[in-house]
């Protein structure tokens, strides 16, 4: 199911709370929702959409990454650039790291770890920002 965009700041500056299987369907409203938004938008996180549950959903050049319960445990090669969000007008200044590593569950909630860099790396930094209540 698509869902509305959040762009209430007061909103999405709470942080979310761990997601787990009860959790599941808000995998295929993330997956529409992004979908939907694609035009605009190569990540989502479940606040975006009004839940706050750590989940989120990268497009990367495989095709389109879910993670539950993600955290960076691992950067490197930090930098300064500008980020533009879906829920909030405007680019902003921010500083993110071209490669880290993530523990997270995939969609079938078995865990990975896995190694990203550049483009995806600065996206799932952006999410996770997101489920913590930070706001570029």
């Amino acid at each position: 199911m698509v869902r509305p965009i959040i762009h209430d700041a007061l909103f999405l500056a709470q942080k979310s709370k761990p997601a787990d299987k009860s959790d599941a369907a808000l995998i295929s409203d993330l997956r529409d929702t992004l979908a939907a938004n694609r035009e605009g938008c190569i990540g989502m996180a479940a606040n975006m959409i009004g839940v706050l549950k750590r989940m989120i959903i990268v497009s990367c050049e495989f095709g389109d990454m879910v993670m539950i319960n993600p955290v960076i445990c691992a950067k490197s090669g930090k930098y300064e650039t500008q980020e533009g969000c879906l829920s909030l007008a405007g680019v902003r200044n921010t500083t993110r790291y071209h490669s880290i590593e993530v523990r997270y569950l995939d969609e079938n909630f078995t865990a990975r770890k896995g190694k990203f860099t550049e483009l995806t790396a600065q996206i799932i930094q952006h999410e996770c920002d997101h489920l913590d209540g930070i706001l570029i």
